[in-house]
């Protein structure tokens, strides 16, 4: 029994995705298994792509908290040098 569809990881859902494409692609299908399946594939595709976007969506948050980081460090190294300046004069 396949898992529920929240809980199917992208590899499973692709890989079911690809079955269907495969099944569709040999032909010999009726016309109503053939739409049955087309339909199958269509929302297989659309929540892989859910969870392409997702995961693109966590890793542009993390390139933003790593630059953000990597701001922060800069911003505290130009204070402590202009402080170290100011020491000097």
């Amino acid at each position: 029994m396949p898992a529920p569809k929240s809980r199917q990881s992208f590899e499973d859902l692709y890989r079911q995705l690809e079955e269907t494409v495969t099944r569709l692609e040999h032909g010999g299908l009726n016309l109503d298994d053939s739409l049955s399946a087309y339909e199958e594939a269509v929302g297989l595709a659309q929540r892989c792509q859910q969870l392409l976007d997702r995961a693109e969506l966590r890793i542009t948050k993390l390139r933003e908290t790593v630059a953000g980081a990597e701001t922060e460090s800069d911003e505290e190294g130009e204070m402590e040098a202009s402080e170290e300046v100011l020491d000097e004069a």
